[in-house]
C-alpha cells in the first residue's frame, strides 16, 4: 500500500429473504476484509434482505434506529470497520411505503450519512420481474477514504448526479451498491461504471448482488473497483461468487489525474448551455 493511500473492500453476495443468513454472510465478509487490511467494506444493494414474494420487503422494513440496522452498527463497531450499506429497506411514512436507503456507518458504529435513492427503477424487464420502488437530497461526506459520494444502483444511468457529486460536492470516491439484473448487467454494468469514473475522475466502488436469490430473481454480479483513469483495479475471479474485491484508494493518483486533465476548469456552466440552446 502506498503511503498516501488507504485500503477498501467491495463485497459481493447473494442475499435471500432471511435476515439472519444475510447478516452472517456480511459478518464473514467483514472479517475477510479486515484480514486483508481494509478499513471500509462496501456492501451491495439489498444486502440485508431480498424478498422472494411481493410485499416481503415492506413487511420487514424498519426505521434506521430499528434492530436490523442496530445489528450492523454493532458489527462496524466490533470489527473497527466502516461500512457502506446500500440499499436498506427503510420504513417510509406508513406501512405501504419504504425508502431505498444507502447508509454509511463509521468504525465506532455511528451512522454518518444516509442517502435515499433518487432515481426509482420502474421498468418491466422482458421475461423478468417487475420492479416498483424519491428523495431530492444529494449526499457526500468526508471520511478517511476521501470524500464519498453516495448513490444506489439505477442512479448509475444518470450522469448528472455523479457530475454534481464531483463538481459541486467535492466527491473523490463514488459508491454504487447495486443489484443489476442479469440482462441489463451484461449489456451496461461495466461500461457505465467506467464512464462515471472517467468523466468525474473519481474512484468508483461498485458492490453487486450476484446469482439467483429466488425462483423469480437473479442478479448480474461483477463487483468492481475502478480508479480515476477508468482502469478496473479490483474484481472477483468469479462474476457470481460470494467474496470481496480489495484495492487501495490512492489520493496522489486522484490529484495527478485531475491535474494532468483539468476538466473541472474546462467544463461549461449550466448558464452556458442555456444560452447556447436559445
Amino acid at each position: 500500500m502506498a503511503v498516501n493511500s488507504v485500503r477498501i473492500a467491495a463485497a459481493q453476495m447473494t442475499s435471500i429473504n432471511d435476515l439472519a443468513t444475510n447478516y452472517a454472510t456480511c459478518s464473514r465478509l467483514v472479517k475477510e476484509a479486515a484480514l486483508a487490511g481494509a478499513k471500509l467494506v462496501c456492501f451491495p444493494e439489498n444486502f440485508s434482505f431480498v424478498g422472494a414474494k411481493d410485499g416481503e420487503s415492506l413487511k420487514i422494513a424498519e426505521p434506521l434506529d430499528g434492530p436490523i440496522m442496530k445489528g450492523y452498527c454493532d458489527l462496524a463497531r466490533e470489527s473497527n470497520m466502516w461500512l457502506s450499506l446500500g440499499g436498506f429497506q427503510e420504513r417510509g411514512s406508513d406501512d405501504a411505503h419504504l425508502c431505498n436507503a444507502h447508509v454509511l456507518i463509521d468504525d465506532a458504529g455511528n451512522i454518518r450519512s444516509t442517502y435515499r435513492k433518487m432515481h426509482m427503477f420502474d421498468v418491466d424487464v422482458p421475461g423478468g420481474a417487475v420492479f416498483k420502488e424519491s428523495r431530492k437530497e444529494i449526499v457526500a461526506t468526508d471520511s478517511p477514504f476521501g470524500r464519498l459520494g453516495l448513490t444506489v444502483c439505477y442512479d448509475l444511468r444518470f450522469p448528472e448526479l455523479y457530475q454534481q457529486l464531483r463538481f459541486h460536492h467535492g466527491a473523490e470516491v463514488l459508491l454504487v451498491p447495486a443489484a443489476f439484473t442479469k440482462v441489463t448487467g451484461e449489456a451496461h454494468w461495466e461500461v457505465l461504471l467506467r464512464a462515471r469514473a472517467i468523466e468525474t475522475q473519481c474512484y468508483v466502488i461498485a458492490a453487486a448482488q450476484a446469482g439467483k436469490h429466488s425462483e423469480k430473481r437473479e442478479s448480474f454480479g461483477e463487483t468492481l473497483i475502478i480508479d480515476p483513469w477508468g482502469t478496473v483495479i479490483g474484481r472477483l475471479p468469479d462474476r457470481v461468487s460470494t467474496g470481496i474485491a480489495v484495492a487501495d484508494i490512492d489520493f496522489s493518483l486522484i490529484k495527478s489525474v485531475r491535474t494532468k486533465m483539468p476538466i473541472s476548469q474546462h467544463r461549461k456552466p449550466v448558464e452556458f448551455w442555456k444560452q447556447a440552446s436559445v
